[in-house]
């Protein structure tokens, strides 16, 4: 079976009126005799993933369920998964894979019944956990607030349901001290209301790393991990846990001393790297004042081993880690720990990076002019290359900046057929695109199929364009093919137009 490039679309989602899907669990249940229950809390990118991997353990048969909840943006999802039709799109042939065998092994089930939580032995906690952020009216972060509420709701459900000796997995990046103060006495509160002993559940934290794209799978199954538990009896469990699904023969298990460790750990992994990413913005506004290629630079400078991870220059920072997860950190020294001082350099970074789709597009006014009257077509929407994941992604306010303008705009992805966020369709026929003829063509994400010798002659078919690359797709050998007939400009190089 393939992986469904046209998923069950929101209007097919055809919520019951009734929540009860106590009949269809208990079934599933039956017909897994013998295995233990992994429930997975959320189905989004990580989640429907991990259920995956679940369903397909490396040393244990677990029977997985995955839950979301039933409402417009969700549901469809649950009848995707049980109807046959993985709901994510990517590109590895693993999901693919992994999806026909655990619907061979008929040992994966979707629902929106929180009474799936009582048959469970592991929980694994996959949900989304916001930041509120407010802009000033030069659009740079201004404030910004983390509302727990939904978060301790789902954990609050968790705990109305689950057994008292179940081992709860928070994959979640969440502010450090999340699971010590917030997850762990919720579930206290609710196991004491319903007369259960607090002595047998285990509770622990290993952050995901996923990476969307051709190592979708791997980088779950197979990339370093990791772990800690509120306290001993809780780490044994997580990494008794962690070890049926990950191949430790390909990557280490790393236990550190607490949750609040861990938590803090992936935090600081993504603030990390936002802090590198912002740290190239600056520089490329300099390369293109001096009239220098940065990416030429940065690739010198990369041949020293100790700064071999300088980044590149590009369009922004997208995705659902790198755009908030400082901030989750500096939010968390204030209201978990007591501190009174923020952690300002993290909270400049994700504001500058927040900013490089108004350079982006300030660059283009300067390089092109006035592009009121032109027709301009957005090569990819995804926030990352060979990805559809659109969340977040610093395309969507460049596209905006642009349609203010008044510039007619024609949207292609291969791997994004609905846009959930702006709520449109998107085109992922390359052939329908280039049909409009356009005036302006922005390299907005790095597909590879871009840098394919039949996208290149494509473009080399098409009448003389403006060329925006804003991701640095392109090498040398294809600028100058297509500098012959196209006028070329590339963010964070100063000597192309």
């Amino acid at each position: 079976m393939e992986v469904s490039k046209n998923p069950i679309t929101l209007e097919e989602h055809n919520i019951p009126s009734e929540l009860d899907n106590s009949n269809e669990i208990i079934e599933f249940i039956r017909q897994n005799k013998g295995k233990k229950t992994v429930v997975v809390q959320g189905l989004g990118f990580v989640g429907a993933v991990m259920a995956l991997v679940c369903a397909n353990a490396l040393t244990e048969e677990y029977a997985v369920i995955g839950v979301d909840l039933p409402s417009e943006k969700t549901f469809w999802k649950i009848k995707s998964i049980n109807n046959g039709i993985f709901p994510l799109t990517a590109d590895d042939p693993k999901i693919a894979e992994f999806f026909e065998s655990a619907k061979e092994k008929r040992n994966l089930f979707a629902t929106y019944d929180p009474i799936a939580y009582k048959y469970a032995d592991v929980i694994i906690v996959d949900i989304n956990l916001d930041v509120q952020k407010e802009f000033d009216e030069k659009k740079f972060l201004k404030s910004f607030d983390v509302n727990l509420d939904g978060f301790k709701a789902a954990i609050e459900t968790i705990g109305r349901h689950c057994r008292e000796d179940v081992l709860i997995l928070v994959e979640t990046t969440v502010p450090p001290g999340t699971c010590e103060q917030v997850v762990r006495p919720i579930i206290e509160k609710e196991l004491t209301r319903r007369g259960l002993t607090l002595k047998k559940f285990r509770l622990g934290h290993s952050y995901e790393r996923v990476m969307p794209g051709p190592q979708y799978i791997d980088s779950i199954r197979e990339f370093p991990r990791v772990y800690a538990g509120v306290d001993k009896c809780s780490s044994d469990a997580v990494e008794s846990f962690l070890k049926t699904i990950i191949d430790i023969s390909k990557c280490a298990l790393t236990r550190l001393d607490h949750t609040n460790a861990t938590e803090i750990a992936k935090v600081l992994e993504n603030s990390y790297r936002a802090l590198n990413i912002a740290f190239a913005v600056e520089w490329s506004r300099f390369a293109e004042e001096a009239g220098v290629d940065l990416y030429a630079i940065v690739n010198a400078i990369r041949d020293r081993p100790t700064h071999a991870n300088l980044m590149y220059p590009g369009i922004g920072v997208g995705g659902y880690c790198l755009t908030k997860d400082p901030l989750l950190a500096s939010w968390a020294r204030k209201y978990h720990f007591g501190s009174k001082s923020d952690l300002a350099m993290s909270i400049n970074g994700v504001s500058v990076n927040d900013q490089m789709p108004f350079f982006a597009f300030n660059r283009l006014v300067e390089v092109f002019g006035d592009i009121s009257e032109k027709k301009v077509v957005f090569l990819g929407v995804s926030y990352r290359g060979d990805v559809g994941d659109t969340r977040y992604t610093p395309v969507e306010p460049l596209i905006e900046l642009v349609r203010k303008t008044g510039a007619s705009i024609v949207l292609h992805d291969p791997f994004v057929s609905f846009w959930e966020e702006q709520n449109c369709t998107i085109e992922m026929n390359i052939n329908t695109i280039f049909s409009y003829d356009p005036d302006l063509i922005v390299i907005s994400a790095g597909h590879s199929m871009y840098t394919k010798q039949s996208t290149i002659n494509k473009l080399m078919s098409l009448k003389s364009s403006l060329i925006y690359d804003t991701v640095g797709l392109f090498n040398e050998e294809q600028l100058t093919i297509l500098q012959t007939k196209h006028k070329i400009s590339v963010l964070g190089r100063g000597d192309l137009i």
